[in-house]
């Protein structure tokens, strides 16, 4: 399997489950919230302002040992950069936190989480804009080389000495540079945005207010699951899909920028894989997650459609 797509499921398990921490009870299973089926992160950032929530942190105290007082966390709507009081770890300070801080700041202006989570992540997704084209340009270069490319591995395909070896990588760094190919180039994008993205979904689970907002008829920090069984809300069913729409297009716009069979097949796979994790795993997201997906998948997607229109005028 290409090491790209083993990122890409790592990227995501990462992604889901990020580096939250949860309260648990005396069995060891996760304290969820009653009215959403979210599990409680026991590292939150702020306080919560439900009365239910923050008499569930009480109780929970003593069991998980929380590295917090209640009553010295700031409002939600008041976190404190570098707070080194109430907050501890390099992660934390260097992203979490920032994120969460700016979450809170789009937040006052727009006056609701849910529109300032989308407009969060598809300003993240404006920041990274430069390398996403780079990487596109990166995987239309490489499908232009691909014909050279095979060309060269049948060239050497019975020789396996190493002279032969060191000639074929020489040949290959020939075309790399004929067509202006970085190696990395097409891994960069991955890497920097991992940490990004991580630190954005952790700034979510560890931001109650976001979890007590709605939008619309969506409760933030209801899974759609939950607002299905429980609440009879069938409307959550359009975040589910949505997120597998926007998903679906993304990938497949990233298929046909595979230069040979081989990886389109392969892609095809890992596209089919990813959907049918993804479909299981949005019924068990807080609706709030499914906003961020959504919100800089579709920009994801117009981005690529417009970038795609302007090489071709």
């Amino acid at each position: 399997m290409n090491k790209r797509w083993i990122l890409l499921i790592v990227v995501l398990v990462f992604t889901i489950t990020g580096c939250t921490r949860y309260l648990s009870d005396e069995d060891n299973k996760r304290v969820v919230n009653p009215e959403t089926g979210q599990s409680l992160p026991s590292n939150i950032l702020c306080l919560p302002t439900d009365p239910k929530l923050i008499e569930i942190y009480e109780q929970q105290a003593d069991t998980n040992n929380l590295e917090f007082n209640l009553e010295d966390l700031p409002k939600c709507s008041n976190i404190r950069l570098f707070d080194s009081n109430n907050y501890s770890g390099l992660w934390a300070q260097l992203f979490v936190i920032p994120l969460a801080w700016a979450i809170g700041g789009i937040a006052s202006l727009v006056q609701n989480y849910g529109i300032a989570v989308m407009i969060m992540g598809i300003l993240i997704r404006v920041v990274l804009m430069p390398l996403s084209i780079k990487t596109m340009k990166q995987s239309a270069n490489m499908k232009k080389a691909q014909p050279e490319l095979t060309a060269l591995e049948k060239k050497y395909k019975d020789k396996k000495d190493s002279e032969s070896m060191m000639r074929k990588s020489q040949e290959m760094m020939m075309i790399y540079k004929k067509y202006n190919i970085s190696p990395i180039g097409s891994c960069l994008m991955a890497f920097i945005q991992l940490p990004l993205f991580l630190a954005f979904l952790e700034a979510i689970n560890r931001t109650p207010a976001i979890f007590e907002e709605r939008l619309l008829t969506f409760q933030l920090g209801t899974t759609p699951l939950v607002g299905i069984q429980t609440h009879g809300n069938y409307l959550y069913l359009i975040v589910i899909v949505l997120i597998i729409v926007t998903t679906y297009i993304s990938f497949k716009f990233n298929m046909n920028t595979m230069g040979n069979p081989s990886q389109q097949k392969q892609m095809k796979f890992m596209t089919n894989f990813m959907l049918v994790f993804i479909s299981i795993a949005s019924f068990s997201l807080p609706t709030a997650i499914g906003l961020y997906w959504t919100a800089t998948n579709g920009f994801m997607v117009i981005q690529n459609l417009i970038i795609k229109k302007v090489r071709k005028t």
